[in-house]
């Protein structure tokens, strides 16, 4: 799940991401600002969702991954669309 929540004020929106995945002990988001060097750590709440809220620039577009358990890469289906990537695969897009 991605939930944006524009500010007027504000030159960012904050997003919030939630996933649920069975047997996932670790689940990372790569790729946003064009990094994917560096992961954003999702944490793991009670019900075993994770969730991660990330601060990212207005009228901006971003393409993501995310990495379960150091291993498998995952698009997210409620995605704003889907672009492929160098690898023969695809990324998800995010458009705030």
């Amino acid at each position: 799940m991605v939930q944006k929540t524009y500010y007027k004020t504000k030159d960012y929106v904050k997003v919030k991401f939630a996933v649920v995945a069975e047997n996932a002990e670790t689940i990372e988001i790569l790729g946003l600002n064009s990094d994917w060097e560096n992961s954003i750590i999702m944490k793991k709440k009670k019900d075993g969702t994770f969730s991660a809220e990330v601060n990212l620039p207005k009228e901006s577009k971003h393409e993501f991954k995310y990495r379960i358990n150091d291993a498998e890469w995952v698009n997210e289906p409620e995605a704003d669309g889907e672009v492929a990537n160098e690898f023969g695969g695809s990324n998800s897009v995010l458009a705030v």
